[in-house]
């Protein structure tokens, strides 16, 4: 289909003229290694041409298995600016979900490093689609990637896709079943890329640095990074000693991490004089306990800003601003913030209709960064877009603010003898007794109840806690309705792919007898 005047640039335009834009600036530090805007384009087109030549053509499908490294930033650029069909692998999750991924996406050519060569005999065996496979190093059965990319010339951009083509598909973490593919199209993840960099807090200096996985949640950062002209800076992994010896070396001005890495941060006794560089934590991806949260900005100082996103709408619902999160306003603490400016926002009712002001109702959402579907799902996508809106799943609700809270996941309500029961108002209230470390509540089915509410609880190291005492304090806080008529304890939960509670784990566990 032909380009109209209205389509506009798409993200291999932006990569290019963004590269030549800051040439002599640094931008990519990782693996020991510090590439100029200048070498990471040459890098990129490099690879370019290495897919050109190994026949991936604009819209093939390419996915990659690898851990945090340079590499990983460089084929992310690569296969967005080729106009590929590109599909990142959680390196958490199990190999029967990855080669579940790899059968439903058709992928055509796969990127692993080294640590998941175990797992090409299943993955070829298994996704008939499957007819590269490259490596990030020297695997056995498998083309060196990075040596290709060594002795390749440079290529340029190839034919300009059209703004609904497929960039990128996601899949969600699969909790409630088998996972899906989220599809979002070249000119979703622009405007998502626009509304990130308009809206969102950004130091003027910009030294970002990601501990988690780029080729997830992290790598939303990388475009506002280099649209900024700012350094993106790439660990492998988290540990609060090492992140903070890495703010002070670099002298970091913003970071992203998700909320259990800020418990570990408080918990390891970091100097917070080490961190005196940041100016923006970005947290998200998970629910945050709002004692642990004052906790972090009594210690740290007023440098946090929530985000509020799903895979559907990537990363772009609202946003908490560091000016919201106010200690002497608690209510703020439980918030996610506003919505972004750029996105429409209601709180809808099973009948579609918006909830009264104040009243929970389902989040839905609409703008031009949303998905276009679930991939090869067209049920699911009708219902998930129904009305005209994405219906994200998510409860909340309004506060006389204007602030967004998020109560539960839709699935996640427990209906208990009638009742509507949050299980994010029990954790709440659990997770800020001293001796528990983190919570999660989830409803079992019960034959008088139709569900019974269940808590388990992960205690601090030395802690103990009965549970008649939860089920007491619980009782007391919210109502015998919301009191836990289970309450175990964990040393650790299961967690998703996505690095979440797995609550659907969880709930099977208790339900077979224990977790």
């Amino acid at each position: 289909m032909a380009a109209t005047p209205q389509e506009g640039a798409f993200i291999g335009n932006m990569v290019f003229r963004v590269c030549q834009r800051f040439a002599e600036r640094e931008a990519l530090v990782a693996d020991g290694r510090r590439l100029t805007y200048a070498e990471l384009l040459a890098r990129v087109r490099a690879m370019i041409a290495v897919f050109v030549r190994l026949g991936l053509a604009p819209g093939a499908s390419l996915a990659i298995l690898a851990r945090n490294q340079l590499e990983v930033v460089v084929v992310y650029l690569a296969a967005l600016a080729a106009g590929l069909r590109f599909t990142p692998l959680a390196a958490a999750a199990s190999a029967a979900d990855q080669a579940f991924i790899l059968r439903d996406a058709r992928i055509e050519a796969l990127i692993v490093d080294p640590a998941f060569v175990d797992r090409l005999p299943a993955f070829t065996s298994s996704a008939s689609s499957l007819s590269t496979v490259l490596c990030l190093g020297d695997c056995p059965g498998a083309v060196n990637l990075t040596e290709l990319t060594d002795s390749e010339p440079p290529n340029d951009l190839g034919p300009t896709p059209s703004g609904q083509d497929i960039a990128m598909i996601y899949y969600t973490g699969g909790t409630t079943g088998s996972p899906k593919g989220v599809a979002l199209t070249q000119e979703a993840v622009m405007a998502a890329i626009m509304i990130l960099t308009a809206e969102w807090e950004w130091p003027a200096d910009l030294r970002l640095l990601v501990t988690t996985p780029v080729s997830h949640a992290a790598g939303a950062f990388l475009w506002p990074t280099m649209l900024k002209g700012g350094v993106f800076h790439v660990q492998p992994s988290f540990s609060a000693d090492s992140f903070a010896s890495y703010v002070e070396e670099e002298r970091i001005t913003a970071t992203f991490l998700v909320p259990t890495m800020i418990y570990r941060l408080l918990d390891s006794g970091v100097d917070p004089a080490k961190l005196r560089s940041l100016e923006t934590i970005f947290y998200g991806a998970a629910p945050i306990d709002p004692t642990r949260l004052a906790e972090a900005l009594r210690r740290f100082g007023s440098i946090f800003m929530q985000l509020y996103g799903q895979t559907e709408a990537p990363s772009c619902i609202s946003y908490l601003a560091k000016s919201q999160h106010r200690l002497d306003d608690l209510e703020s603490l439980t918030s996610c913030g506003t919505p972004l400016g750029a996105i429409d926002i209601a709180l809808l009712g099973d009948d579609g209709v918006a909830v009264v002001s104040g009243e929970i109702g389902e989040v839905c959402v609409r703008g031009a960064h949303v998905m276009k579907g679930y991939w090869e799902r067209p049920l699911e996508t009708a219902q998930a877009l129904a009305g005209g809106w994405l219906h994200t799943g998510d409860l909340g609700r309004f506060d006389k603010a204007g602030r967004l809270h998020i109560c539960d996941r839709k699935k996640d309500m427990i209906i208990s003898g009638g009742f509507n029961v949050y299980p994010s108002e029990i954790e709440a209230v659990i997770a800020a007794l001293p001796e528990v470390a983190e919570v999660a509540v989830v409803g079992l089915p019960d034959s008088y109840w139709g569900e019974a509410v269940a808590a388990v609880i992960i205690l601090n190291q030395g802690a103990s806690l009965e549970p008649s005492a939860v089920q007491a304090i619980v009782r007391e806080a919210k109502g015998p309705v919301h009191s836990p008529k289970k309450v175990e304890f964990l040393a650790q939960f299961p967690m998703t792919g996505a690095g979440k509670i797995d609550k659907k784990a969880l709930r099977s566990a208790l339900a077979d007898g224990g977790a």
